[in-house]
């Protein structure tokens, strides 16, 4: 087994105490075996979350030829009735669902989109590899360390394709860039940054609860998060923000940026985290997860810090955001933009800015539509595993903040008791979480 799936079996599934999955309803067990998809076929894709990134995802999936999209699945009319709408004047008629079972439950249906917010991620994808679909999963892979596993667990269980849309891995100057770093001639690696500084950022004002919108399942929505009365901040992209659905910048910014540290130093987990940070931008807006964030990996052989700030763009060598490899010879910092080497002294020399030339969106989707066809997961340019890589990492940052102390990890558990109960979700409303 290669290093980049090798991961799980030494961190994840161990922490989580699981090596075996179960299906997380019994609606699964009657499903027939999939349509499997030749090379000549049309792929019919399920959107899964119709906003955002899920619209964005279902677009570039229908530049392709051989792609179709089958169905649309939201908990709220008003989004589906725009797609709806939107399709209809491409001459596209998708069937239409308000729960993503009856989606899965269609044998038409070759593969899903997941792009709802990050709390459903887990029980979607693993329902959707008991019924037998592909998986292209929005980032951040989970909510939580131990979802990380279940889903990689699913994944194999039931051979399933599983792209994450970590789409930067698809893009050809990253690849350049990770080339370079694994080339040796930036010299030992003694340090590795990471940062986000969200210059579009606003304070979120805080919001009295409200009625539930009109064509909203909000008991659909909540899935299993704490049950909680409608808030306007909690809903559609704000959910980010708030603990009870995502991880703020940190799984919202920082897996992209996280994942070509790990992807290029071939790292896996850390030893120790320890994290700082606060409502110190907007201190009294609605937001929880923090505004400012300074978190500090120890890998051993190396370190790694992640920075997030709202307010101000002009963040670490004058980029918004980026990634920075700080060599003995020099330092080699990539973006969305492109990458550069910035030499140390005479002892290399410099690379001047390679651009960025392509769409790692269209080549994401690309790729995953080709292992559809060609059943080689080992082409898929961020499979399962990488997403749960950084998943776990990213994680760990906000349970050191959340802890406010520093918290080592032995590669199965924390030795920090609170910190430890973080590593599993609690399901509520009735929802059970994937378990052997």
């Amino acid at each position: 087994m290669n290093s980049r799936r090798s991961f799980l079996k030494q961190s994840v599934l161990a922490s989580a105490g699981l090596t075996t999955f179960l299906k997380t309803d019994a609606w699964a067990e009657t499903l027939k075996v999939p349509r499997r998809v030749s090379p000549s076929d049309r792929l019919n894709i399920g959107l899964i979350g119709c906003k955002g990134m899920g619209w964005n995802n279902l677009n570039s999936f229908l530049k392709l030829p051989d792609v179709a999209c089958a169905g649309l699945c939201d908990v709220d009319e008003n989004v589906l009735n725009q797609r709806r709408e939107e399709l209809g004047k491409r001459s596209i008629s998708p069937k239409i669902y308000g729960d993503y079972r009856r989606m899965l439950d269609d044998r038409d249906i070759d593969a899903v989109i997941v792009a709802t917010p990050d709390h459903w991620h887990c029980l979607i994808m693993t329902d959707a590899c008991s019924a037998g679909k592909d998986i292209y999963c929005e980032k951040p892979l989970s909510n939580s360390i131990a979802e990380a596993g279940w889903m990689v667990a699913a994944a194999r269980r039931h051979n399933r394709v599983v792209q994450v849309n970590q789409w930067q891995r698809s893009q050809q100057h990253f690849k350049d860039a990770v080339a370079f770093v694994q080339s040796g001639k930036l010299g030992p690696i003694l340090t590795t940054k990471t940062w986000m500084y969200r210059g579009n950022s606003q304070p979120l004002p805080v919001r009295p609860d409200a009625p539930v919108p009109a064509g909203v399942n909000y008991d659909m929505w909540l899935g299993p998060a704490p049950k909680r009365p409608f808030n306007p901040n909690r809903f559609h992209y704000e959910f980010r923000w708030f603990w009870d659905y995502a991880g703020g910048l940190m799984t919202d910014w920082g897996v992209h940026l996280i994942d070509i540290v790990l992807w290029a130093m071939k790292a896996e987990a850390p030893q120790s985290v320890m994290a700082m940070g606060g409502k110190i931008a907007f201190p009294d807006d609605a937001r929880q997860t923090p505004d400012v964030l300074q978190a500090l990996y120890d890998y051993g052989t190396f370190q790694m810090s992640w920075e997030n700030v709202m307010g101000p763009a002009n963040g670490l060598y004058n980029r918004q955001h980026g990634i920075a490899f700080v060599g003995k010879n020099g330092t080699l910092v990539v973006n969305r933009g492109g990458w550069e080497v910035l030499p140390e002294k005479d002892l290399m020399e410099p690379v001047a800015l390679q651009k960025q030339a392509d769409n790692g969106l269209d080549l994401h989707t690309a790729n995953f539509r080709d292992v559809v066809k060609s059943r080689n997961t080992e082409a898929l340019n961020c499979p399962v595993e990488a997403g749960a890589r950084v998943a776990l990492n990213a994680h760990m940052g906000n349970i050191a903040y959340r802890m406010g102390q520093k918290i080592r990890w032995n590669g199965k558990q924390f030795d920090h008791r609170e910190a430890q109960q973080l590593v599993s979700p609690q399901y509520h409303n009735n929802y059970r979480t994937p378990r052997a």
